[in-house]
Parts: structure tokens; sequence; C-alpha cells
């Protein structure tokens, strides 16, 4: 509904982004995204349909699919991320590719806050912990 009304969503998107707030084309490839909104909308990040992905390493359709769309953002400098990424390969093929954000169970799994916080608190404890020295 907000894409057939595109001035006005420009207009609002660009004031917003004034003010600091980012926007993302999620699900690219899929349903109504289309390269005429993906040149007139202001954007910082692409996401790639996680359909493209999964299939990434075998369908050569899906893998020209998901390198055009990588050298798509990337011209228009955005930031591209791949969704859905679960496995090793997909994320080596990606990786080839020069896309370097990513989403997917391969990481994690979705937790709760409570998780989530407790998984950041250990991460920033990462570097703090006594070297061992050799």
């Amino acid at each position: 509904m907000v894409m057939h009304i595109v001035d006005d969503t420009i207009s609002k998107m660009k004031a917003l982004t004034a003010l600091g707030i980012g926007f993302s084309m999620d699900d690219f490839g899929a349903g109504y995204s289309s390269l005429t909104d993906l040149k007139r909308l202001p954007l910082e990040q692409l996401k790639i349909d996680r359909s493209f992905v999964n299939e990434l390493t075998s369908d050569l359709a899906n893998a020209a699919i998901v390198r055009t769309i990588i050298s798509i953002g990337q011209s228009l400098g955005l930031d591209v991320i791949a969704e859905g990424v679960e496995t090793d390969a997909q994320l080596e093929y990606l990786n080839k590719f020069a896309c370097n954000t990513f989403q997917g169970y391969i990481f994690s799994q979705p937790t709760t806050l409570a998780e989530f916080e407790q998984f950041l608190a250990a991460s920033a404890n990462w570097d703090k912990r006594p070297r061992q020295r050799r």
C-alpha cells in the first residue's frame, strides 16, 4: 500500500533520514520490490531474499540473481545483506562475491532478549580475558 503513493512515501522517508533514521529494502527480488523503487527510495541497505540464498549453491539461476543483486546494491552505494544464510557453502559463496553482511541460522537461532543480552555480555568480555604467556 505504501508503494502506491511513492512520492509521499519518499518525502516522508527523506524527512526521517534527516533525523538519522536509515531504511532497508527487505526481501529484495521477491514480492513488490523493483529496480525503480531501488533507484528512487532513500535506502541504506538492500536485503537479498532468503529464497535466492536458500538455493544459492544448487541453482545456477539463483546464483546469478544473487551475484546481480550484490553488484547492483554495491553500485548504488548500499550495504547488501544476505538473509537466510544457513550453510558454510552459502557463506563461502557470498564472501566470494563480496557480500559481507549476513543473517541466518548459521550464526544463531532466534533468541530471547535475556539470551541475547547474555551473548553480548560474553562477547564484550572476550577481549578482557587474561592472556596466557607462551
